[in-house]
């Protein structure tokens, strides 16, 4: 009988899906929010700015070892340490851009997306040094209004997640491209379903229901259906996860406008090969809105600024698009006198600090964890194991791990099982934790084996193994 195997020796293996996992009971699956910093960079007010946006990530540059970052329609910004940014204008800003390190020229070096003007769609577009961009004469990407840009390392290409509308409304389309100038025919990768629908009724109710939250200026009890406004991809430890930010209409703005007030939020997704996404932790929110105070930004629409930037210290910083009030000023004055502004007490001069970028930043691996009560167990699926060290990312500060080996037939590796041999449990929170087998044998096995967990009251985001 075949067996599938996993490679923990070449990735950690994550649980956002079920493939690194054979069996598992006693356990849940839980979805990590991560946790919010604040601001990174603000809306400029000298410079008559009321928002600031970004839909790229910041990219390091080893030769000036600083930060890079392009705003969307606001220039160029540097940090050394991705806190502290000092900006700098562009006469033109991309709306997407990559450094590539692998174009032996120099004028090349950075690969980007220029917004196509009054043809809409984006123009590819290549730059020295990430602040000069020249359009190149090569056929435009087609999207509307929203898109997202990214390097895939597995695939070697670049990947655009642009929007279209469809039958399920606003979806996401996937173009690819080797050398970021000619993109492939673009390809339906991920739309709404029933299930966001049904979830849009009940965020949306739970969200008019709690006087916590601020309201927008109109609700008109229709029953719209949820989209899919935008999707940032990063490829991580051999999968693609994905940042949906799903659409919520509230009501209807008339024309001239043609838009709906709404409540955008991030969830999770995950893909082994671009094209067919599972949703991730039955749809449970990554980075929701929160209740109004008057001070911070996120409290009516929460998006991707680009895929998460992972440090090297293994810690993923999540940068968002976070919007205050969820309709204009005249918007309040026309639909609802102004009301819910002063039932909250909104200070006027917000309408003019209205959206920024904030932070916010996850453990190592930490996306999902496989959660054990007083029982839990999960065997993975076989791998080749040739004596390296097996780690965990792992919290059990309430509780404890235990590991042992399992054959292809789930039956106990002599040696790895019994209590005098099997490892002491393993307590305490952490990122990186070395399974210390008793004694310490050499874990080169002929046959591909198994690992198995049991989990009493831990947490267990990741496993892997390394090299001696």
């Amino acid at each position: 009988m075949d067996h599938e195997l996993i490679e923990p020796a070449k990735y950690h293996q994550l649980f956002l899906d079920a493939g690194a996992v054979e069996t598992e009971t006693g356990v849940t699956r839980t979805v990590h929010q991560p946790e919010k910093v604040g601001p990174v960079v603000r809306p400029d007010r000298s410079r008559g700015e009321i928002g600031l946006q970004s839909r790229a990530a910041p990219q390091w540059n080893p030769l000036a070892e600083r930060w890079e970052w392009w705003l969307l329609g606001s220039g160029f910004a540097t940090s050394a340490d991705g806190i502290e940014w000092e900006r700098f204008p562009l006469e033109e800003t991309p709306i997407h851009a990559v450094r590539d390190e692998r174009d032996p020229d120099p004028s090349r070096r950075y690969k980007g997306l220029m917004g196509g003007g009054n043809s809409g769609g984006l123009v590819p577009a290549v730059s020295r040094d990430g602040r000069d961009w020249q359009r190149l004469d090569a056929p435009m990407v087609p999207s509307s209004d929203e898109s997202q840009f990214t390097w895939d390392p597995y695939g070697e290409q670049f990947i655009a997640m642009v929007k279209h509308s469809t039958e399920w409304g606003r979806s996401v389309f996937l173009a690819t491209s080797e050398d970021g100038v000619e993109y492939s025919d673009q390809e339906l990768i991920f739309h709404t379903d029933a299930t966001d629908w049904e979830n849009c009724r009940q965020r949306v109710r739970s969200f008019l229901d709690d006087p916590g939250y601020i309201k927008p200026a109109l609700i008109d009890d229709v029953d719209y259906k949820a989209e899919s406004y935008h999707m940032a991809v990063l490829p991580y430890q051999g999968l693609y996860v994905g940042f949906p930010m799903i659409f919520n209409p509230i009501g209807a703005i008339p024309p001239p406008e043609t838009n709906f007030t709404r409540i955008n939020q991030v969830e999770l997704a995950v893909s082994r090969d671009l094209r067919n996404w599972e949703r991730v932790g039955d749809r449970a929110l990554f980075i929701p809105i929160e209740h109004w105070d008057g001070v911070r930004y996120d409290t009516s629409q929460v998006g991707m600024s680009g895929a998460p930037v992972v440090r090297e210290d293994g810690e993923i910083w999540v940068h968002h698009i976070a919007c205050r009030i969820p309709s204009s000023r005249a918007q309040y004055e026309r639909f609802d006198n102004c009301r819910e502004l002063f039932r909250l007490g909104v200070d006027p001069a917000l309408f003019d600090d209205q959206v920024t970028i904030c932070r916010a930043r996850l453990r190592p691996d930490g996306f999902v964890s496989l959660d054990g009560g007083t029982a839990g167990c999960v065997t993975s699926k076989p791998f080749v194991w040739k004596g390296e060290e097996l780690f965990v990312n792992v919290d059990a500060r309430w509780g404890e791990l235990y590991a042992e080996i399992v054959d292809l037939n789930m039956r106990p590796v002599p040696g790895f099982w019994v209590p005098a041999e099997t490892p002491p449990p393993l307590r305490g929170d952490h990122t990186r934790a070395r399974i210390e087998w008793k004694p310490d044998h050499d874990r080169v096995f002929d046959e591909p084996v198994r690992v198995r967990f049991y989990l009493h009251q831990a947490r267990l985001y990741s496993f892997w193994l390394e090299a001696g």
